[in-house]
């Protein structure tokens, strides 16, 4: 008879859910060994396998490759809300690698390890989305964090790109705790790690302070992870500290992965204190919208102005949040999903604008683009205008959703508070766009180098935009079949 430990290990069978990330994990582990044998010039090999990985793994999602169900005593639970954001995460991983490449590249800083921190990065997040367990978040979070902070410091001679990963390590382990604290006061309180346990503890009546108060501890661990206001003093300096294109990288896919955490601990674990938590999320939201929108209004560095945009954008999504049910956790996913899109491509311009010796990291670096570059200066519109939230750009679906469900979930003063932040945002973007088509160009400005293949990324980015602006509804009947 087998001891009791093995004879407790799930079979194969039981794994397929697990499929796709075990996939992505494996093919992370053999770049890691390619990358040992490959020299400077070949190493673009390790990084179009990264690219395909993410595809596959994308497709299998799609595909329904191992099924639904759950595995691992419950920690891991594969449904479609789960699905919905695992191929959002490795779409946006995948158009963040084809940025990674040529902008690191050209700057002599491109290591093997990025693109395995990128995989690894991504299996932490596809697990967070699909936790069952306080266990399985906490585990998915930290490989998640444990990547980005390594990416953060890739430039290892930047004082600028050390400090901002000295800073994200220390506030991202003091999130964590918070975080941590949480989960460890609703363990104390109702005996178990489960998520689907803790709900029905919560049903039976379950309600002690000590329980409300480790929901309390959760949500500042998750508004912290956002960088939802007043927990982003981390956001600005990590972003502008950052290589763009890691910028790039952790400003968008991580949104979805952290939106996938919030929705697992306050919907499927806490969603009997609804009525307590709900309150707290909208007053963040409208922190982050004061805070966001003000500060960016002053900046003059695009990479800080997008920082504070995203406190101001992470507002927008916990008013989703904070209207509550299904409707409100469907408008927040396509908030999340077009975010993460119209990140990508913000922080796209900037890596297509730069050069070795100009990173066209300020406003004043894009005036008189359209003079210099129309094609380019179209795309830059396309980009700043879906952000602003003007239609018919996605951007202004994914605002209009969460104003929706705010409105649905009976707080009308608060759907009034984001229509002001919303005209009020609107204004720094405008001012991108009237460098680029009212103000005299730079004169020493350099020509746009980007090669072809960047352009073309960037081109189907800024246009895809645009495309899911007309067709945005399949998207938002997608993420609303995920929480039917």
């Amino acid at each position: 008879m087998p001891p009791p430990m093995i004879a407790n290990l799930p079979d194969a069978t039981e794994l397929l859910p697990l499929l796709p990330e075990m996939v992505l994990t494996g093919a992370a582990f053999a770049l890691l060994m390619l990358d040992l044998f490959l020299d400077e010039r070949r190493r673009i090999a390790t990084h179009g396998l990264a690219v395909l990985a993410l595809v596959v793994t994308a497709v299998m999602v799609v595909a329904g490759v191992g099924g639904h169900g759950t595995t691992l005593g419950g920690m891991f639970v594969r449904d479609t809300a789960a699905e919905v954001l695992k191929v959002a995460v490795l779409v946006v991983s995948a158009f963040s690698m084809l940025y990674i490449w040529p902008f690191l590249r050209a700057r002599s800083l491109y290591r093997g390890e990025v693109g395995v921190l990128v995989l690894f990065a991504t299996v932490g997040m596809m697990l967070l989305v699909s936790a069952g367990s306080l266990v399985m978040v906490y585990l998915g979070l930290e490989m998640l964090a444990l990547c980005s902070y390594a990416l953060v410091a890739i430039d290892r001679d930047s004082p600028l790109a050390s400090e901002a990963a000295i800073k994200y390590f220390v506030l991202g382990s003091l999130a964590s705790g918070l975080l941590l604290y949480g989960m460890s006061l609703v363990y104390g309180a109702t005996g178990t790690l489960d998520l689907t346990a803790i709900a029905n503890a919560i049903a039976g009546g379950e309600g002690s302070t000590m329980l409300v108060t480790g929901v309390v501890f959760m949500l500042a661990g998750v508004a912290f992870k956002f960088g939802g206001a007043p927990f982003h003093m981390w956001l600005p300096d990590v972003y502008t500290g950052a290589p763009t294109p890691i910028t790039l990288f952790i400003g968008s896919a991580p949104k979805l992965a952290t939106f996938g955490m919030a929705y697992r601990l306050f919907e499927v674990g806490a969603g009997g204190l609804d009525d307590k938590w709900r309150l707290l999320v909208a007053v963040i939201a409208v922190a982050s919208l004061a805070i966001g929108n003000l500060a960016a209004m002053v900046q003059s560095n695009l990479k800080r102005m997008l920082a504070y945009s995203t406190v101001s954008h992470v507002g927008f999504l916990f008013m989703g949040i904070a209207g509550g049910g299904s409707q409100g956790f469907a408008a927040a996913m396509f908030y999340a999903i077009s975010y993460a899109l119209m990140a990508v491509a913000a922080f796209g311009t900037i890596v297509v604008m730069s050069s070795r010796g100009f990173e066209a990291d300020l406003i004043d670096d894009y005036r008189g683009l359209n003079a210099r570059s129309p094609w380019l200066a179209g795309l830059v519109l396309c980009v700043m205008a879906s952000l602003a939230g003007l239609p018919p750009f996605l951007g202004f679906w994914a605002k209009l959703a969460v104003l929706r469900a705010a409105l649905d979930g009976g707080m009308l003063w608060l759907a009034i508070v984001g229509v002001v932040f919303a005209v009020v945002g609107a204004f720094y973007y405008l001012r991108v766009v009237k460098a680029m088509y009212f103000d005299a160009p730079v004169a020493d400005a350099p020509d746009v180098v980007a090669g072809r293949p960047l352009r073309a990324v960037f081109a189907v980015n800024a246009l895809g935009l645009l495309a899911l602006g007309i067709a945005w509804n399949p998207v938002m009947a997608w993420c609303q079949r995920a929480f039917a």
